[in-house]
């Protein structure tokens, strides 16, 4: 699967209209279940680093990029923790799993038209190798890379929708995270949660979907279903 992410500039997307709409989707705890990757890799930190902190207190700030992270937790050697940590992560992706589910929906928002793009605080090295495991269209994907904001800041968001040429009003972010909602909310995009994953909505209460087949019935009409989903 080739798609372009935000280190390789998009193919030109279509001119913007009300009748592009755009699914942007968190990586971590929405398409993928990579919580046992997660907790291997930090148990290689803990074993290398002397890092005492329990996989918990990590987990507890997911969906920011790993240096907020570190930061967060009063870590220093931020670096040197990140090789151990991206380096294991590499080494046991194959124990993450696809949300059931996942594939079938994003092919009937694909069937109806929607542009499918990924927004993640996952570096492109860990990311990319995920995704092409689902073998979705996804036509931008949006990873942390130089001194650019990441989330919870409306950046990537936004970015990602100037990939798609989609106006933020015309999409939809699915997350799991308070750092995901925040960031659509700073963006101006609609935002449903997703139930299945990791975190827990905050105030204002969003939009919740209880499974990615849930998504369909939220934000695609009955018609579009019979025509351009099996699912």
């Amino acid at each position: 699967m080739t798609v372009p992410t935000h280190e390789s500039p998009p193919a030109p997307a279509a001119p913007s209209d009300h009748r592009s709409r755009a699914l942007l989707l968190d990586l971590d705890g929405v398409l993928l279940d990579t919580r046992p990757v997660m907790r291997k890799a930090w148990q290689r930190v803990q074993e290398f680093h002397g890092v005492a902190l329990p996989f918990r207190d990590y987990e507890r700030h997911l969906g920011r990029e790993f240096g907020d992270i570190m930061q967060r937790l009063g870590l220093t050697d931020t670096e040197a923790v990140r090789q151990t940590y991206e380096a294991e992560s590499v080494a046991t992706a194959h124990l993450a799993e696809e949300f059931a589910g996942i594939v079938e929906t994003l092919h009937a928002f694909v069937a109806a038209d929607w542009r499918l793009g990924v927004v993640t605080s996952k570096h492109v090295d860990r990311a990319a190798p995920l995704l092409a495991r689902l073998g979705c269209p996804f036509a931008t994907i949006r990873t942390p890379a130089g001194a650019g904001r990441t989330k919870p800041a409306p950046d990537p968001l936004l970015l990602a929708l100037v990939d798609l040429g989609v106006d933020p009003a015309s999409a939809v972010y699915v997350g799991d995270m308070a750092v995901d909602q925040e960031s659509a909310a700073r963006a101006g995009v609609p935002y449903v949660h997703a139930a299945w994953g990791y975190g827990q909505p905050t105030a204002p209460d969003p939009e919740t979907a209880a499974s990615p087949k849930e998504l369909l019935s939220l934000l695609l009409p009955a018609k579009q279903l019979v025509e351009g989903s099996t699912v």
